[in-house]
């Protein structure tokens, strides 16, 4: 009888980071490609309604919430290459968000981080495999990266990253800073992974999924600029309140994915609504998502009315201090 003996260099990082392209291996030859971003840290000024107005309700205004409106944030910022000279342009709906990471199941995610801000900083992925020093937290070599520092973190979108057996085609995930999580997602540098199940990308170029003509990514959550107080607790979709937040533009009869976030505390627990439309919520039909802080879910509509709509958390205080914008069907 032969016995199997364990290991122990198996399980460390460059080993594991090796049985993870040795699994993406066994994909089919369309699968396995690398996927290359280049992102920076970056201390901005941030508008919470550049506008300056309600948009919501025309003639009245923010009351307390918009006494100040621009505070000192950080930010994720996409770019071409690595030179990290020309940024990758963003919709306007995406607001605060940092750059879409997209993937094909089977795929391997390289992520070129500078950190040009001057507190340390990591990018931190839910949901895809990666090794120790791949993590962004904790203790690996990328959890804590200096002002001025770089590091390139390599992330494997296997199957249990991908779409499950009830999931759409493509699902959302979140990805944020860690070395003082609460801390830093509350200043900005957040942004979201979408993994598209294997065979359903436009092409190998293109992740998206093809079934579906738009997608758009709304994260809820309520920021906190000045240590509880009720005027700096801005409660807002993708960092921007009242109305403040234009871009969510559809067609009648478009297929149009909704990928939902939320991060925050206790109080952020977000009931997300659509005027005029229904979705389909993993096979149930509603008009309303419930989402709890680090809640992350995809959905599907194909718009049916004609309109600009309220878009918003049914959550009644949440309402009044500015959680709404509008998405407009064309």
């Amino acid at each position: 009888m032969h016995t199997k003996t364990c290991n122990p260099l198996l399980y460390s990082g460059v080993t594991l980071l090796s049985l993870i392209f040795l699994f993406l291996s066994s994909f089919p030859a369309q699968a396995g490609k690398i996927r290359e971003y280049w992102i920076a840290a970056e201390k901005i000024n941030w508008n919470y309604a550049p506008t300056g107005k309600n948009q919501i309700t025309p003639g009245a205004d923010m009351g307390e919430w918009g006494k100040t409106l621009i505070y000192p944030k950080y930010r994720y910022i996409g770019y071409t290459d690595g030179s990290y000279s020309q940024p990758v342009p963003q919709p306007e709906w995406m607001g605060i968000l940092g750059p879409t990471i997209r993937a094909v199941v089977g795929d391997t995610i390289r992520i070129h981080f500078l950190n040009k801000a001057d507190i340390p900083l990591s990018i931190h992925p839910h949901g895809v495999m990666y090794d120790k020093d791949n993590e962004g937290a904790d203790s690996g070599k990328g959890s804590r990266i200096p002002p001025g520092g770089r590091y390139t973190y390599t992330w494997a979108a296997d199957r249990d990253a991908g779409p499950g057996p009830n999931d759409p085609s493509s699902v959302v995930w979140l990805y944020h800073s860690h070395v003082m999580a609460e801390e830093e997602i509350n200043l900005g540098l957040v942004g979201t992974l979408i993994i598209t199940a294997a065979g359903k990308a436009h092409s190998s170029g293109n992740p998206a999924p093809r079934d579906v003509d738009q997608e758009f990514v709304a994260l809820y959550m309520i920021f906190n600029e000045e240590n509880g107080k009720e005027s700096g607790l801005k409660h807002a979709i993708n960092g921007r309140i009242f109305g403040n937040l234009p871009g969510f533009e559809t067609r009648r009869g478009q297929r149009v994915r909704w990928h939902l976030v939320a991060l925050g505390n206790e109080v952020d627990n977000h009931t997300v609504h659509w005027h005029g439309q229904t979705v389909l919520d993993h096979g149930h039909r509603t008009d309303v998502i419930e989402l709890m802080p680090a809640g992350m879910t995809s959905v599907d509509m194909v718009p049916r009315s004609p309109g600009s709509w309220l878009f918003h958390c049914h959550v009644s205080d949440h309402m009044m201090a500015g959680m709404t914008t509008r998405w407009l069907v064309k």
